[in-house]
């Protein structure tokens, strides 16, 4: 049975659609990443999902019970908001159990149980020993741990994530991600993460559904959304990669960086091809010059300048000799994505 089933959602705002038939599906115990840009509708999604808005029409189901109809406080879903929103007033144990004793959300515990499902949480979160603190006496990333367990404590059917990274620094969210991530599975949470980071969706998540216009155009694993994208605004939004005119024929595609195999079985005609950095190979040669290196430590960036005006960004290794002015040589490693005028889909800015 399913964790969580979204179907055909439409809903308007002042006579201004925002969602236009969105439908999602997220298996029990699975994270699945909605990805996109601001203004798509994912927000209105999540709180779609959570209750806080009507749709006009469609359904959800959470843990294979209909809720549209219900009030947040009965369908059990447990929310980790932008920011942590602790009780400041309240210790880490108080905020985590705000949620079970004598609330009409879920029903009423008795304290020793109520404590026991405590100190499970904050075990689930890495924050055994940390009941007694204040949220002041906590780092970002702790605080939205104990969101986390806030948000876990009474059980609930699902656990929507929106966008809960947002407020911590860039040094701090890569592990607080992966702690997030490991709490989850370790729950069996069935969660939904609602983030405009292409990153953070892939590497988070089990399933990611694109998102634009107020509708999922594409929902698979990480693998699969980016080695497969249903066009090239997806192609574009879920990974950089450079895109250039082509002429496809007999599983070539023709540009300017020569006779590229590609992946689109029995296309011919012209379209665009999408070259993805890593597949960007560099060598001595005349081909073009490097106008810029970009160092992140473990690999870097390359800009190199073609002379037909196309820019092109190589991935390779973080020890790079290049410098700018360079003149070398660029081919490409495996099938390029190829899109026809009718795969262009639109992009995602």
């Amino acid at each position: 049975m399913s964790g969580l089933v979204v179907s055909e959602l439409v809903k308007s705002f002042d006579g201004t659609p925002v969602l236009r038939g969105a439908s999602l599906t997220v298996a029990d115990g699975e994270l699945a990443a909605v990805l996109g840009p601001s203004g798509c509708g994912k927000t209105t999604l999540l709180r779609i999902v959570a209750g806080f808005e009507r749709a006009d029409s469609g359904s959800v189901r959470i843990g294979g019970q209909e809720v549209t109809g219900l009030p947040p406080e009965k369908r059990r879903v447990g929310i980790v908001p932008q920011e942590a929103a602790l009780f400041p007033h309240l210790s880490v144990e108080d905020n985590v159990a705000f949620g079970l004793p004598g609330r009409s959300r879920w029903p009423r515990r008795p304290r020793p149980e109520a404590a026991g499902r405590v100190a499970e949480c904050l075990e689930l979160v890495g924050l055994a020993g940390y009941g007694s603190r204040m949220p002041h006496e906590l780092s970002g990333g702790q605080q939205q741990r104990v969101a986390l367990a806030r948000a876990l404590a009474p059980g609930p059917g699902v656990v929507l994530l929106d966008e809960p990274f947002n407020a911590l620094d860039r040094s701090l969210r890569g592990t607080v991600r992966d702690q997030v991530r490991e709490a989850l599975e370790r729950a069996g949470a069935t969660a939904v993460l609602v983030t405009h980071d292409q990153e953070e969706a892939l590497s988070m998540a089990d399933t990611v559904a694109v998102m634009r216009d107020g509708v999922i155009v594409q929902e698979g694993t990480p693998g699969e959304v980016y080695s497969a994208p249903r066009d090239l605004g997806v192609a574009t939004f879920v990974g950089e990669a450079v895109v250039l005119d082509a002429v496809a024929s007999g599983g070539v595609a023709s540009c300017v960086l020569g006779d590229l195999e590609h992946s689109a079985n029995g296309a011919a005609g012209p379209g665009r091809v999408a070259v993805r950095p890593e597949q960007v190979v560099l060598a001595e040669g005349d081909r073009g010059t490097v106008e810029r290196v970009e160092f992140f430590g473990h690999d870097a960036a390359v800009t190199v300048a073609l002379p037909e005006g196309v820019v092109i960004r190589a991935r390779t290794r973080g020890d790079v000799a290049y410098r700018p002015g360079d003149r070398v040589g660029v081919s490409v490693r495996g099938p390029v994505l190829f899109f026809p005028p009718s795969g262009y889909g639109r992009d995602h800015g």
